[in-house]
């Protein structure tokens, strides 16, 4: 069935508390990301069920709905059409979110903000490391040709000035030039200092003398946080000395002055002051892959940390691992804690009865195995919430195994299924994801149960037809999908004469109006229950080749709360043509002062060129 986007669109607003509610509205590859003023006036349980949106949650100060590759621009357009709201980029909506966000959590976001535009370099040369290093171990002469000399030097390019992608990436995060940020970063790995990773083996380290600092002559090869904050420095000068200096001599004074302070803080302060707390948070990072109990508790953890909009911050611990060990501990247990959220999410896609959560729940937990969790954690695991903790005790299980065997890989950015080629014990790490997601599967399996449809207001049960209502005869509605029956006996009108202006206008497609000889409708064709009004007075129904249909009985008739209307079907429910669907009170209708006509519309008629209906 398409997706009605103006619908969608007019839904999404209608619950997010108004206009006022909304400060700033752009969309990604897949989101809708909107930054709202006060999260107390959403309907949350209402945004969850509009047709389109497979999940939402909000990260990082932004109200994130995911609604798919390829129809979110469509609904964002609609979006912007029924609010009046400006366009706005994604840049705009993160700045607007983060001037709201608490100071702390602006600081653990930063490195997430760095790393996530690098990681394609980043996993690119981490996957083809682990491709160039393992080639050796089954074919001996590879290793000491020509063509492993020169695939290990592609390989390793975005590790060995790792600094120099870091400092541009900053640069652009803090606002200032990205190519004075390749400056500063390209400083730090200047080749006339010694590497970082050979300074051990120097006989003697050259020492620079710059007032009263004795300066190491050291690059910062595999080093992140010191290159963060010099290029925090520099952008922040930068910007200052743009407002005062004037600007006749701006264009040299300004790159001048910001990148001669910013190199000498830099190598008399910031590097060798956070060098050594890096060194700190490495060391414990590193005792936590390392032990079975630190293992554990992260395993679990770590799908809290994606919630919180938090994960990629580990980026900096597994450079960091790499840089001083070449082996990344970290990955496996950011593996099992994915794959583990992959058996939730697969166990739910398995048990599940309702179309809308399946098609949702499988995709999203194939994702999850190829590393990327947020579909299954925000549009299932999350939402369910028993899956979710079913699969922290996967991850738990499945991190205490990679520990156990000392698991690791000379790579960071991949997780899952991509991982494989590089993880430095590919049987053992096979079965580390297996028993995650296999925990985390039967886990969910036992403890998660479906809940039950909300049950629907019950009215008194409105006289039951003298005789059983004859099968649909009459085509009212037809296309290159199908034909449409009739679903009641009577008068057929066009659309455009029934007595509602929105059902008139064809906003919600085109069909036709029936004055009913009788108080019951039936299927008009072989098709599945999509939706069915709480007040009992109308349904939807998917027929052939996504064929929608909306069969609503009365105008207005949603103000008799259901009073009048037995429904005979629930949504999921598969039905054939001819089979009673809604019976109903049409002197109860009357007496209410609201039309009887019966609504017969092909909703996605736009999807159709040769859409013809009949009327009499």
């Amino acid at each position: 069935m398409a997706l009605d986007y103006r619908k969608c669109a007019e839904e999404i607003y209608s619950h997010l508390g108004g206009k006022e509610n909304i400060i700033s509205a752009a969309h990604c590859a897949t989101r809708l990301r909107l930054v709202i003023a006060d999260n107390s006036k959403l309907d949350v349980k209402a945004l969850e069920e509009v047709e389109g949106v497979k999940g939402l949650f909000d990260s990082n100060g932004q109200l994130q709905l995911i609604i798919g590759t390829g129809t979110v621009n469509k609904v964002y357009d609609e979006f912007l059409a029924v609010t009046g709201l400006s366009a706005a980029s994604k840049a705009d909506v993160k700045a607007a979110a983060a001037s709201r966000m608490p100071w702390w959590k602006k600081i653990l976001k930063t490195p997430g903000d760095v790393f996530v535009p690098i990681l394609p370099a980043i996993v690119a040369s981490g996957l083809m490391m682990g491709i160039v290093e393992a080639i050796p171990k089954f074919w001996p002469a590879f290793g000491q040709s020509d063509w492993f000399s020169f695939l290990d030097l592609v390989a390793n390019t975005a590790f060995a000035l790792l600094p120099v992608l870091v400092a541009i990436s900053a640069a652009r995060v803090f606002g200032g030039n990205i190519f004075l940020g390749a400056v500063i970063g390209l400083m730090m790995v200047h080749p006339a200092l010694i590497n970082a990773w050979t300074v051990g083996t120097a006989e003697s380290i050259p020492t620079w003398h710059l007032f009263f600092f004795n300066v190491q002559q050291v690059g910062y090869q595999g080093h992140v946080i010191p290159v963060i904050l010099a290029v925090l420095l520099m952008s922040t000068l930068e910007k200052w000395l743009h407002k005062v200096v004037p600007e006749m001599i701006d264009l040299f004074v300004t790159p001048l002055v910001t990148v001669l302070v910013t190199s000498f803080v830099t190598f008399t302060v910031i590097g060798p002051v956070f060098s050594v707390l890096e060194n700190w948070v490495l060391a414990g990072a590193k005792w936590l892959a390392g032990s079975l109990f630190g293992s554990v508790v992260m395993g679990a953890i770590y799908p809290w940390t994606v919630v919180m909009g938090l994960h990629h911050m580990y980026n900096v611990i597994e450079a960091g691992m790499i840089a001083q060990t070449g082996l990344n501990t970290w990955m496996p247990i950011a593996s099992a804690a994915n794959f583990a959220q992959f058996g939730a999410c697969l166990a739910v896609a398995v048990k599940v009865h309702n179309q809308k959560t399946r098609s949702v729940a499988l995709p999203s937990s194939l994702s999850a195995s190829l590393g990327i969790t947020e579909p299954a954690i925000f549009g299932i695991n999350f939402r369910f919430m028993k899956p979710f903790i079913c699969g922290m005790i996967g991850g738990a299980v499945g991190s205490f195994f990679g520990a156990l065997f000392k698991l690791g890989a000379p790579v960071y950015g991949v997780t899952g299924i991509p991982a494989i080629p590089a993880v430095n014990n590919v049987p053992l790490y096979l079965v580390e994801l297996l028993i995650a997601a296999g925990v985390a599967f039967v886990l969910t399996w036992i403890i998660w149960k479906e809940d039950a449809p909300a049950e629907k207001k019950t009215a008194p049960a409105a006289p039951a037809a003298p005789e059983a209502p004859k099968a649909p005869e009459k085509v009212v509605i037809q296309c290159s999908a199908g034909k449409i029956l009739a679903p009641t006996s009577g008068k057929v009108i066009p659309y455009t004469e029934i007595p509602d202006p929105t059902f008139a206008a064809g906003v919600l497609g085109v069909g036709v109006g029936i004055i009913p000889e009788e108080g019951v409708v039936v299927a008009p064709y072989d098709g599945e229950i999509s939706s069915v009004a709480e007040t009992q007075h109308a349904v939807g129904i998917t027929g052939a080749e996504d064929m929608e249909l909306l069969i609503h009985i009365g105008v207005d008739t949603v103000k008799m709360n259901g009073d009048g209307f037995q429904c005979l079907v629930k949504e999921g429910d598969t039905v054939k043509a001819g089979q009673p669907l809604i019976r109903f009170d049409r002197a109860k209708i009357k007496a209410a002062d609201h039309p009887d006509t019966v609504v017969v519309l092909l909703t996605n008629s736009d999807d159709y060129e040769d859409v013809e209906f009949f009327a009499e």
